[in-house]
């Protein structure tokens, strides 16, 4: 199922044509949890458009749940994941939208081409894996790992659908038979309805391996209760499996859940074995010919007729306007008059469209207030800020009339000796004090490289002014220049990023580092404080992930801020790590 029109389904007649503002171009599929359309960003972008079953809608269990897991599922920045960008939990019904991954599912691949190589299943798993580190890192449980689950990108595996089993799990709706996991892919705590853990994902993650190794369910098919005696009662056989294969599946598959392999032990098998298959294509071209020729995505769908361009551009959090299908006359209030058309009434409001109208008046009524306050508090601020300017001003003239003193009076020219004999400190911007308006604000009382200032040129208690480069992404082939918050592409800059000997690091000869474990929230003083120690210049990233910080001194003294964003590992030669960059330049000597 790779062609254009077969994956690509035109909208029916039940089919919404708007959800939320985004227009639908196309059915892509449909299954426990709803329907799944394609639709676009407004700046062309492709997007999954999930819409929820009514029968779930309908339960306020699975909205509660929903709108917690949505909440965390936006947190989710992983390689290996299809990122959720929208949702809302509140609307009728609800739906979320994931940036859209052009490739087959791992069940249509395998269904078309028969079971995947054994590097491609190493690849499969080391990607399933980072994802399972991301998703876990939230906090979530994906709870329905499967084939259906994990997309095949010309780049890697992608798992989606995180975010909503729990929701719908354990609702009215599943007692009912509507069943929201896939019998052949749970796990024996999941399907004897125990504690689910992250483990109980690594257990579907071996039997998704398993599926695209053998080409059939490890567990085989049959009736739902039959499977599941099948995975809770016995042991999985693993001997059709290629036997280079069946030490890490033993560990994923592992009855008891506290001896299953964790996400990041599956990568790092995974990388060694790949590393033995040298000669051995393993890159895009393998999952290229995987997944087939490429598809043609259909284009974004034009806003056509009144009702279609008077629909909401998508936001966050807002209910889809309903707008009918196409041959359906519109009602008379959703007839747009044109100019000097006859006036054509709305329905009247009723109780709900009144109390709605009530609220939005009182917000609107509190807004003017803060408005109100806003700009008085801002006048305020104004004028305390002129005052602090004449003072500065005023200290200003007074400094250069003592220094136009001093520069006439030859024997002035040295520091003068205080009573006690001990020199003073010369004055602010001399050699002696470093360069005059390098600190947080020209003329501050506080600048750094005042006398008094650290080992690194900063003075106690101040903060340079900071630098922010946003996310900076690093690899094999490239390297960052602090100086100027750029992406070099040689290897001849301050950063560098290095996946020998299967440890995927930070390098730098002119930097020492140290990773922050803890809460999230470092500043410079932190920073400064917890590299002043340090000597190492090389910093491994297995430790690392989403919301990492990395505290940086260079050697001219300037502090640096990382804050891992995205890492990706499972591949030597496609990994990297892109990081939020802070730098708080030091003395200027």
């Amino acid at each position: 199922m790779n062609h254009t029109a077969e994956v690509f389904q035109p909208l029916q007649d039940d089919d919404p044509r708007t959800v939320a503002g985004y227009r639908l171009a196309a059915r892509l599929g449909a299954g426990g949890m709803g329907r799944v359309y394609l639709s676009h960003t407004r700046g062309g972008r492709p997007v999954a458009i999930k819409v929820v079953r009514s029968e779930l809608a309908d339960d306020q269990t699975f909205r509660r749940r929903f709108s917690r897991e949505i909440k965390a599922a936006r947190k989710v920045k992983g390689a290996y994941t299809a990122e959720l960008i929208d949702a809302d939990p509140d609307a009728t019904p609800p739906w979320l939208a994931t940036l859209y991954v052009p490739g087959p599912s791992l069940s249509d691949a395998v269904a078309r081409s028969g079971p995947l190589p054994v590097p491609a299943v190493l690849w499969l798993m080391a990607g399933v894996a980072e994802a399972l580190q991301a998703i876990h890192d939230t906090g979530i449980v994906h709870r329905d790992l499967k084939p259906a689950n994990v997309l095949l990108a010309d780049d890697g595996p992608r798992v989606i659908d995180f975010g909503i089993s729990l929701a719908a799990d354990s609702t009215a709706h599943t007692a009912t038979g509507t069943t929201i996991g896939t019998a052949q892919y749970m796990a024996p705590e999941q399907a004897s309805a125990g504690a689910i853990t992250a483990a109980t994902d690594v257990f579907s993650l071996g039997q998704t391996a398993a599926f695209a190794a053998l080409g059939r369910p490890l567990y085989g098919d049959g009736p739902a209760a039959t499977v599941l005696y099948r995975i809770v009662h016995s042991e999985p056989d693993l001997s059709g499996l290629p036997e280079r294969l069946r030490d890490l599946f033993a560990r994923c598959l592992a009855a008891d859940p506290g001896e299953r392999a964790t996400p990041a032990e599956i990568v790092e098998w995974c990388r060694r074995e790949l590393g033995r298959d040298v000669g051995e294509d393993t890159g895009p071209a393998v999952w290229r010919e995987i997944a087939g020729p490429p598809v043609t995505v259909p284009p974004p769908v034009a806003a056509t007729g009144a009702a279609t361009a008077a629909a909401p551009g998508p936001t966050a959090a807002h209910t889809a306007p309903w707008v009918p299908p196409q041959g359906t006359a519109p009602m008379p209030w959703q007839v747009a008059a044109g100019p000097g058309g006859p006036f054509v009434p709305r329905p009247p409001a009723g109780p709900e469209e009144r109390k709605r109208r009530r609220r939005r008046t009182a917000l609107i009524s509190a807004a003017a207030v803060v408005a109100c306050g806003l700009v008085i508090l801002a006048g305020s601020m104004l004028l305390d800020a002129a005052g602090r300017g004449l003072d500065r001003a005023r200290d200003a003239a007074a400094s250069a009339a003592a220094a136009s003193k001093s520069a006439a009076a030859p024997e002035s020219a040295a520091a003068p000796e205080s009573a006690s004999g001990t020199p003073r400190p010369a004055a602010e911007g001399s050699a002696a004090g470093g360069e005059a308006g390098s600190g947080p604000e020209a003329g501050d009382d506080t600048s750094a490289g005042r006398p008094g200032a650290g080992a690194d040129g900063s003075a106690a208690g101040t903060t340079p002014r900071a630098h922010a480069y946003g996310a900076l992404l690093v690899n094999s082939d490239n390297s960052l220049s602090l100086t100027d918050g750029t992406m070099r592409e040689d290897r001849k800059g301050d950063i560098r990023f290095d996946c020998a000997n299967a440890s995927c690091a930070l390098e730098s000869d002119t930097s020492v580092f140290t990773i922050l474990f803890g809460d999230p929230g470092a500043d410079y003083e932190e920073c400064r404080r917890m590299t002043a120690d340090q000597d190492a210049h090389r910093l491994p990233l297995a430790a690392a992930s989403a919301g990492t910080e990395i505290c940086v001194r260079r050697d001219n003294g300037d502090i640096v801020l990382f804050v891992v964003q995205v890492k990706s590992t499972a591949l030597p030669e496609a990994a990297f790590v892109t990081m939020d960059t802070t730098v708080w330049p030091g003395v200027k000597n």
